[in-house]
């Protein structure tokens, strides 16, 4: 028997049975008409591969951290790796805004990428919440905000703890790219404030494998004391070399070098060094009166917990704090847009800018139209290396 039309069944249908399939089909309209659940859309880029991997691999480990719902919406985050160059850094984001629809953009892991990153957030209107403390050309940066400390700050905090210690000449020696002219313009500044001086200058690129040339020269200055402005594990080299060659003087670094690869690949050579770095790192050392102490604490449990006991970097800790600016500004936001849309964006960025004191394992942030970066002293403690471990100096 053949199967009867869609008109033969209405025609068959009795009124009751008729309103029932008019209700199904309207019904079946609207809920195909309905835009689906909203959720916020976050955008990773992380050099887990390449040169500056050391930085981005905790920053992936620690993503499983972050928050899943906010405010009742679901929190979708897409990672992936920009291999630590700006070229692949800038396709990552273009696709974030074209293709994902991200409302927000984390990251990179390194400055050059995290460089490139805004540019295309300025062009896209997207929030970026970078890992690194860039600095941008003036103009340049409206819609990008800092969760690393600013090279000024902790350059600051490097040039008291030289001039207390009665330093007064300095040799430099940094990496070859945005980070290290950043520090090497950064505590210029500060040393010379403070009456020090600069008495010799050399840069390395990161992939180097030997920077004799340069500490010889380093050393035939006869400084008080050596910076190195290097990040991660490539920080190691020129101290080691150093020591290799025979200076014994004070060795300085940046924040850039708080993470325990310094120590695992420096070994008994970097004993000594003093640096600055986000209070996360010592969180059990701080005083319980540091607003920066339960986030810290917090964090570090969490990692440690799955990825072993020191185990925690300077770095790792950024997406965490992403985590914890996200909770402050994605309920701001909703009251003003719905995910997905420019405004949302705007919304997010208007609520980076208006909410005060949000407190992170690394500090207290207060963004401004002006100040993207946020941080205050709070931000920073001075450390020191011994016996294979970290000791806080204040």
């Amino acid at each position: 028997m053949p199967r009867p039309s869609p008109t033969r069944l209405t025609r068959l249908a009795t009124p009751a049975s008729r309103l029932a399939l008019a209700i199904t089909a309207s019904l079946a309209a609207a809920l195909g008409a309905a835009p689906a659940l909203a959720e916020v859309t976050v955008g990773v880029s992380i050099a887990s591969t390449g040169p500056s991997a050391s930085l981005g691999i905790p920053q992936k480990n620690s993503m499983p951290l972050l928050p899943e719902t906010i405010a009742g919406e679901k929190i979708r985050y897409i990672v992936l790796d920009d291999g630590s160059d700006p070229t692949q850094a800038t396709k990552v984001a273009r696709r974030f805004v074209s293709e994902d629809k991200v409302d927000i953009i984390l990251g990179s892991s390194a400055v050059a990428p995290s460089i490139a990153i805004a540019e295309v957030a300025d062009e896209s209107q997207t929030v970026q919440l970078a890992f690194s403390p860039i600095e941008l050309k003036p103009g340049r940066g409206e819609w990008t905000y800092r969760l690393a400390q600013p090279v000024k700050l902790m350059a600051e905090a490097v040039a008291d703890a030289a001039h207390a210690r009665g330093i007064k000449t300095i040799a430099f020696i940094g990496f070859a790219d945005a980070y290290g002219e950043t520090w090497l313009k950064e505590f210029t500044t500060a040393a010379t404030a403070r009456g020090m001086r600069l008495v010799a200058t050399e840069r390395y690129a990161r992939s180097d494998t030997s920077v004799t040339a340069q500490t010889l020269k380093l050393i035939a200055a006869h400084p008080d004391a050596v910076l190195i402005a290097g990040a991660g594990t490539g920080a190691a080299l020129p101290h080691t070399t150093l020591r290799e060659r025979g200076y014994a003087g004070p060795v300085y670094h940046t924040h850039g070098a708080a993470t325990k690869d310094l120590i695992r690949i420096g070994g008994k050579a970097v004993n000594g060094s003093i640096l600055p770095a986000g209070p996360v790192i010592v969180a059990e050392q701080l005083p319980d009166s540091a607003a920066t102490k339960k986030p810290g604490l917090d964090y570090v449990g969490r990692y440690e917990k799955q990825y072993g006991p020191d185990s925690r970097t300077q770095f790792g800790a950024h997406p965490y704090d992403a985590g914890l600016v996200l909770q402050r500004i994605v309920p701001v936001a909703l009251k003003q847009a719905k995910p997905g849309t420019p405004e949302f964006r705007r919304a997010l960025k208007a609520a980076l800018e208006s909410e005060r004191n949000i407190v992170v394992s690394h500090g207290v942030l207060n963004y401004t139209a002006q100040d993207h970066f946020g941080f205050d002293t709070r931000a920073r403690v001075m450390l020191t290396i011994d016996n294979g471990n970290w000791k806080l100096l204040k």
